[in-house]
């Protein structure tokens, strides 16, 4: 479901960014034909879960713009950039955030979410100079661990199709996840957010764990994933928690 905002509720948030700012994200639509959501969006979303400080405002505004990116809620998403910016978000880091999505989301989610993003861009007079280049300098890797993982995933699926495990090394694992302009704390949990958004848990446990490597603690995990019950549904946080169960449980042994 696509959500709007109007152009007084953008405005807003070219202040400083709080939970009340985000409130203002809420259509004035809702509340004729929907009251008790309305109330239960400001009680409680906004005045509750955003207010929670087990997270903070800059990774809940950087976890809800890749849940809307994977849902493909363009609708939604400029208001979510410029939150994302005023919540301490840098530019770069949103550009960057959008071309991860691509090869988790898949490239039409990521394409959209561009076309959202470029408007904010351009009413804050955010230089293309200022964003990441195509071939940055790429940041060091455990070369150990990433030649365990490609000989696992090469052993497992290399009869199926070659060109799905040389890809997922060289443009995932050697590049994108190397890439400087985004932390690998930050892109752990964008990837993550991404994957419980688009009800992947399935593929969560590796990335789980990375993002808790990569120095998530594990109480922003469960802060993750109570917010994402409001954005990407409770049936999909509800399959999700299982492989959080195990993975906080493993780690604690």
């Amino acid at each position: 479901m696509k959500t709007y905002i109007t152009a007084s509720a953008l405005a807003l948030m070219a202040t400083t960014a709080t939970a009340q700012d985000v409130s203002q994200t809420l259509p004035g639509a809702v509340g004729r034909v929907a009251p008790a959501l309305e109330a239960l969006s400001n009680e409680d979303l906004f005045g509750s879960v955003w207010a929670d400080e087990a997270l903070s405002m800059r990774d809940r505004a950087l976890v809800t713009f890749a849940a809307l990116v994977t849902r493909h809620e363009t609708g939604n998403l400029g208001a979510h950039v410029a939150l994302a910016l005023d919540s301490g978000v840098s530019a770069a880091e949103i550009s960057e955030t959008i071309t991860h999505l691509a090869f988790y989301t898949g490239w039409g989610n990521a394409t959209a979410a561009a076309e959202a993003a470029a408007p904010i861009f351009e009413e804050r007079d955010i230089n293309i100079e200022t964003l990441p280049t195509a071939t940055p300098d790429l940041l060091p890797y455990d070369e150990q661990a990433e030649a365990s993982r490609q000989k696992f995933v090469q052993s497992t699926y290399g009869n199926v199709n070659q060109g799905v495990v040389d890809n997922t090394e060289q443009l995932l694992f050697l590049d994108l996840w190397r890439r400087p302009a985004l932390e690998p704390r930050d892109r752990s949990l964008i990837t993550v957010a991404a994957l419980i958004a688009a009800g992947q848990p399935e593929q969560m446990t590796f990335h789980l764990n990375r993002a808790m490597d990569n120095g998530m603690t594990q109480g922003e995990a469960g802060a993750m994933l109570s917010h994402l019950a409001f954005y990407a549904g409770w049936p999909k946080v509800f399959s999700a928690m299982p492989v959080a169960k195990d993975v906080f449980e493993s780690r604690a042994e």
